[in-house]
């Protein structure tokens, strides 16, 4: 079976700091977000603007990700297929001091040629060890676009929605979506 098959032989690494970014992962998980994100995927980069997307605005908004990766406040976690990016996805602490017991989950992506395959949901099932055993976190929360099926996603894998923001998301003229807000106790 095609999904066992993925989420078995798919390999998991933390990038914790800026130096452990080799520059091939970079160009492949720059490339994957464009695809992703030019496939209707709901990761769209923060000032990026809507698909298509220009390559090189993606890879600055992916190197600002990079920048800021700290082992205590924030790491991306990558997984990879017989040698080739399979997906990823942020994890990162909320810097104010009365919410960072608390850590955010952005950016999950599946490599289109995985999709389907379990990829993301193996990388959703580590978030929760990885928060709480190696960043002491206690809670984490995320934000998913509606109009996707991303909350019954979310939901399987244990996550509760906690709020909606109604047509927040304006995809286009016409097409406003809720953010919806979920939450996972660790």
């Amino acid at each position: 079976m095609a999904v066992r098959r993925a989420v078995t032989a798919a390999e998991f690494q933390h990038i914790t700091r800026p130096g452990e970014m080799p520059p091939a992962l970079r160009e492949d998980l720059v490339r994957c977000w464009v695809a992703v994100t030019d496939a209707g995927g709901a990761v769209i980069p923060h000032g990026v603007g809507l698909p298509p997307v220009d390559p090189q605005a993606v890879a600055t908004a992916f190197d600002r990700i990079v920048e800021a990766l700290d082992p205590q406040r924030s790491r991306v976690l990558v997984a990879t297929v017989d040698g080739s990016p399979a997906g990823w996805l942020l994890l990162r602490r909320d810097p104010h001091p009365l919410v960072a017991h608390c850590g955010v989950v952005n950016h999950l992506q599946t490599a289109v040629r995985f999709r389907g395959l379990g990829i993301g949901a193996a990388l959703m099932r580590l978030v929760p060890a990885v928060a709480r055993e190696e960043m002491g976190l206690e809670r984490l929360g995320l934000s998913a676009r509606s109009g996707l099926g991303l909350e019954d996603f979310y939901r399987r894998l244990g996550w509760v929605e906690v709020g909606r923001w109604p047509g927040a998301l304006r995809i286009a003229p016409g097409d406003d979506r809720d953010e919806i807000l979920m939450s996972l106790v660790l």
